[in-house]
């Protein structure tokens, strides 16, 4: 293992490749670490392999950053057992190294929008178990930061679509797949209420804004939106628009379905609780990092016609 670069991505996600995009646009340099030690990147790209929850591990691989960034997702039916330990093995990582620490979360703390957007400061109030989760995982990285152990910057995304964003995107294999070959698109919750989907190289260029700007740290930040939110079905239109569809065909998985799925299947199972989520209005600001650090978001049309496009090219 060479000597650390400047930046080391903990994570080889949609959301982790998202962010080593970011960087290379820059022409920066970092290490890739996830659990495999294999990932498809550019040549020249340093893929390491092992267990983020060793804080020997995480220490020794980021030994020398400037910038960790915390992009690891577990799948859902893990995250209590082994979420809080990664966090807590790449936390401990950036204090050994005296480094900025990114960490990506998602909107689950703030629990039901209730009519209003999400903001920064609407408020821990889940009502679910991974949402009280998130909320426990990101106050104990605002601890760290207040406590003066390593300077913190928090992103925080809606539902993501993009490229890689496969299985895990509510418009993702379930929907371009089937625009393309004029076929039905099937989306979880209800596909006429306004939501907001935060596009995945919009998500990368967000969290590396965090690790280079001086007004990142302590502060929690939602990663770029396009303003104009849509609902789903509008944004599925789009996508069977693009690939020369005469209309878009989308159904909604019924809520007994999934449950009934859920039985057999863990994913499926963890997706109940948060089907909230679809049921009515639900709509993120991020208006905070355009004013305040000069984050844009790519126009949602141009984000639907690339993931469409990354599609195509498989």
């Amino acid at each position: 293992m060479s000597a650390a670069p400047r930046h080391v991505i903990f994570g080889a996600g949609a959301v982790g490749l998202a962010t080593l995009d970011a960087l290379l646009r820059r022409g920066e340099t970092a290490r890739l670490v996830n659990r495999s030690g294999s990932a498809r990147v550019p040549d020249g790209v340093e893929v390491v392999g092992g267990d983020a929850r060793d804080a020997a591990f995480t220490t020794l691989v980021a030994e020398g950053a400037a910038v960790v960034y915390q992009t690891l997702n577990p799948p859902y039916a893990e995250w209590s057992a082994r979420f809080p330990l990664l966090q807590a093995g790449v936390l401990a990582a950036a204090e050994a190294a005296g480094a900025r620490l990114v960490s990506m979360e998602n909107v689950y703390m703030y629990g039901r929008p209730d009519g209003l957007p999400l903001t920064e400061d609407s408020g821990d109030h889940a009502h679910t178990t991974k949402g009280r989760l998130r909320g426990r995982m990101s106050r104990d990285l605002l601890v760290a930061h207040a406590e003066g152990r390593v300077p913190v910057a928090i992103g925080r995304a809606s539902d993501y679509f993009g490229p890689r964003g496969g299985a895990q995107s509510n418009l993702g294999d379930r929907v371009f797949p089937a625009a393309i070959a004029g076929k039905t698109a099937t989306v979880l919750g209800d596909p006429d209420q306004p939501h907001t989907y935060t596009y995945i190289p919009d998500i990368g260029e967000g969290l590396v804004l965090l690790g280079e700007h001086p007004d990142a740290p302590g502060e929690v930040w939602h990663l770029p939106n396009d303003p104009g939110t849509r609902t789903t079905r509008q944004l599925v239109e789009v996508a069977y628009r693009d690939a020369g569809q005469t209309r878009a065909r989308v159904r909604a998985m019924p809520a007994w379905l999934l449950r009934a799925l859920g039985t057999v299947n863990p994913s499926m199972r963890e997706l109940v609780e948060m089907q909230y989520l679809f049921a009515e209005p639900f709509v993120v600001d991020s208006s905070k990092i355009v004013d305040k650090l000069g984050a844009t978001a790519t126009p949602v049309e141009e984000a639907v016609l690339a993931t469409l496009q990354s599609y195509r090219d498989g």
